[in-house]
């Protein structure tokens, strides 16, 4: 197939031009384009509100295809690169087979890795299944009654489950489209495999995650929910099995851990059994909320129902930090994602037709280990809790303090929403967020604000909400491992976002792979077992 980048069409096309302008760039009769995929897809609002949209495809054509791209002189044509992942096989089966703590992304795709090479894994999720989950979670938001064990942060698919599932990341993999593939596989739109942004959205994730399920299953692994892990046992380096909270002992030379950003009992009990750990750089700040349409016109130069809701991506390098956007959820909400009683944590989400009428992101400053208020591994850990605490006490329930962004810069507490109503559940609390905020995010965040208006019209808008805590972006602790992705005790793999080695979601996808291929490679190297 031939590859064409950089076709630019108006939003109003359709794929016959799309294939017309194939036909003329190559030089050839429109009769003799057979066929064309889709393989890049994006928005260039480079000149408002002249708005593009921009095509990268691979187009079948009758006739020499090499001659064709000769004579055509289009110097955006080439040969299509054939690229693909091929999952490795084991060829034996262990006598103890693989365990995977953890059912997130790194959870998931290492566990699908592993049951494809025929190991046949067990997987340990602390949560519960994604439709029990669901249930749980929906009844926190409405009523503000936690379920420790089963929430935003906890559960079949992981945190990413409830976000806005973005699949778009900075690293060059060739793993990236096989992962795209297999989401969609399991129920993802078809786009996500040619939009340069591409995301699933909460309302489909749900079955996604069910669908990875089933095959892995069906592959022969097992996946076991409430299956909590309290302890690890030892023998001199090397691991031998897992305790769960309900006593039971899995026998096991190989763990994955993958066990999330908010694992904090976790931390704590490898801490204890004196596994490599360090504290990590992370990011903490507020969910800063608007009007979708604000955000379409200043991105756009116009408000276009045939363009996609606009996102945005801010950076702010300041003296005291860096202030920046994360996980910005177009037409998304503001979500209660508390793990812990007694504690207060937002995230952000939306759905896949992202049809809602806010805009939101994570606006945040990084914090390193030398400004934490606690010394040790889990300092960073420790200064999370105390804002979430703090965050808590100033309603006495799971209402979020808010503030609108005029009040916030001007140093006066908010008693009421202006025109942009907040979409957080159970519900938030108007105050001032320099009672919840550490000193440095509060100033970095009134310092970035205005600046970061010059960038998007619009983002310091005074009647903007913000809603506090973020904070867990990321994990504040990193757990230690060599070139073989093994901890100083061989056998368990520390991978994805709790170990500190991704994210989000594609980059955890891609890290739990690697980690899955590793086990391989030491399995094939010199375990004992059965001959596939």
């Amino acid at each position: 197939m031939i590859r064409i980048r950089d076709i630019a069409l108006p939003p109003e096309h359709n794929v016959s031009q799309l294939q017309f302008e194939a036909a003329q760039l190559l030089k050839v009769p429109n009769s003799k384009v057979r066929g064309l995929k889709l393989v890049r897809k994006s928005v260039d609002a480079r000149k408002k509100p002249e708005v593009k949209i921009i095509y990268t495809i691979d187009v079948m054509v009758d006739g020499n295809e090499e001659k064709i791209i000769r004579k055509s002189g289009c110097k955006r044509a080439s040969i299509a690169p054939v690229s693909y992942y091929k999952v490795p096989k084991c060829g034996v089966v262990p006598e103890k087979r693989p365990v995977v703590v953890g059912f997130g992304p790194a959870g998931m795709f290492a566990a699908l890795i592993l049951a494809r090479a025929g190991l046949k894994p067990l997987v340990l999720e602390r949560g519960e299944d994604a439709r029990s989950r669901h249930e749980k979670v929906r009844q926190f938001w409405e009523t503000g009654v936690l379920d420790t064990r089963s929430n935003v942060q906890f559960g079949e698919g992981g945190a990413g489950t409830f976000s806005d599932g973005k699949l778009n990341t900075g690293v060059n993999n060739p793993r990236i489209g096989w992962i795209l593939e297999q989401f969609v596989k399991c129920g993802a739109r078809e786009n996500i495999l040619y939009d340069a942004k591409p995301h699933v959205g909460t309302d489909v994730l749900l079955t996604v995650v069910q669908n990875l399920r089933k095959t892995i299953i069906d592959l022969g692994g097992e996946v076991r929910f409430n299956a909590r892990v309290t302890d690890i046992r030892t023998d001199g380096d090397k691991l031998t099995g897992l305790e769960l909270e309900s006593g039971e002992f899995i026998d096991c030379d190989h763990a994955i851990f993958a066990i999330g950003h908010s694992a904090r009992d976790t931390f704590e009990m490898l801490h204890e059994k004196r596994i490599p750990m360090e504290p990590k750089p992370f990011a903490m700040g507020v969910r800063i909320e608007h009007h979708q349409a604000m955000v379409d016109r200043s991105q756009y130069g116009c408000v276009n129902p045939v363009l996609p809701p606009a996102d945005y991506k801010l950076v702010k390098h300041l003296e005291d930090g860096t202030v920046y956007t994360f996980c910005m959820c177009p037409g998304g909400y503001v979500v209660a994602a508390a793990s812990e009683e007694g504690r207060v944590v937002t995230n952000g989400m939306s759905n896949a037709d992202r049809d809602g009428e806010n805009a939101n992101a994570a606006l945040l400053v990084t914090v390193n280990p030398e400004e934490f208020p606690y010394e040790g591994t889990l300092g960073g850990m420790k200064w999370q809790r105390e804002i979430e605490e703090a965050a808590y006490r100033v309603s006495g329930s799971y209402r979020a303090p808010a503030q609108r962004v005029g009040d916030f810069l001007a140093g006066r507490p908010s008693e009421s929403p202006g025109s942009v109503l907040p979409t957080y559940r159970p519900g938030v609390h108007w105050c001032d967020l320099n009672t919840v905020l550490p000193g440095k995010i509060s100033r970095c965040l009134k310092e970035a604000l205005p600046q970061l208006d010059r960038n998007l019209a619009g983002f310091a808008d005074p009647d903007a909400v913000l809603t506090a805590p973020e904070t867990r972006s990321s994990s504040p602790v990193r757990i230690i491992r060599g070139e073989d992705r093994q901890s100083a005790l061989k056998g368990l793999y520390p991978t994805g976002e709790g170990a500190g080695y991704a994210g989000g979601i594609m980059s955890a996808a891609i890290d739990g792979i690697l980690s899955a291929e590793a086990l391989i490679e030491t399995l094939k190297g010199g375990s004992h077992g059965n001959d596939l």
